[in-house]
């Protein structure tokens, strides 16, 4: 008897650690290499399972964060300082987020916590808050994508998400 309630007892464990895996979203994971130094974005990626990007960023408000993907907060890291335009982002680790700004403007705030769960964004820790440009993509990307591209001597960010293109050069320093 003993035995089979140490058995049911495993099993219900595994059972329990298993459930939170099954519900997370895809990882995704981007990186560059600029004067040697890697430069990297670790991020969820939430699927818009039939949904239009319209519908999931529409509680978004002017002035809002949105955590550029799901569950965990996207991690961005650089072994490099890098120039967004005139805005330096030393060489750390961050969160990511992009604040949503009037007419169709985004900002893509880089924030001195990271590892804390995607929903838990504290403003007072934002480090640097840079231009994306929005654009509409010729195709639709069902799950958000970021990328990072080597472009001239420097970087291009890119996130998509259905029709949604935001972008942002970048040079290492």
């Amino acid at each position: 008897m003993k035995r089979l309630m140490m058995t049911f007892i495993g099993c219900a464990v595994l059972l329990a650690m298993a459930l939170p895996l099954q519900a997370a979203n895809a990882r995704g994971k981007t990186e560059i290499t600029l004067n040697g130094k890697t430069v990297s974005i670790d991020y969820g990626r939430p699927s818009l399972h039939g949904r239009t990007v319209g519908q999931m960023l529409a509680q978004l408000k002017p002035g809002q964060f949105w955590r550029l993907g799901a569950d965990s907060s996207t991690t961005f890291q650089a072994d490099v300082p890098l120039a967004f335009g005139g805005k330096t982002v030393p060489a750390g680790t961050y969160s990511l987020w992009a604040q949503k700004l009037p007419k169709n403007h985004w900002d893509l705030v880089f924030n001195t916590q990271h590892g804390q769960w995607g929903t838990d964004h504290n403003p007072k820790l934002d480090l640097v808050k840079v231009p994306l440009q929005e654009s509409k993509a010729s195709d639709s990307a069902d799950m958000v994508t970021i990328k990072l591209a080597e472009e001239g001597s420097g970087g291009r960010f890119s996130l998509q998400w259905g029709d949604l293109m935001l972008t942002s050069n970048f040079e290492g320093k």
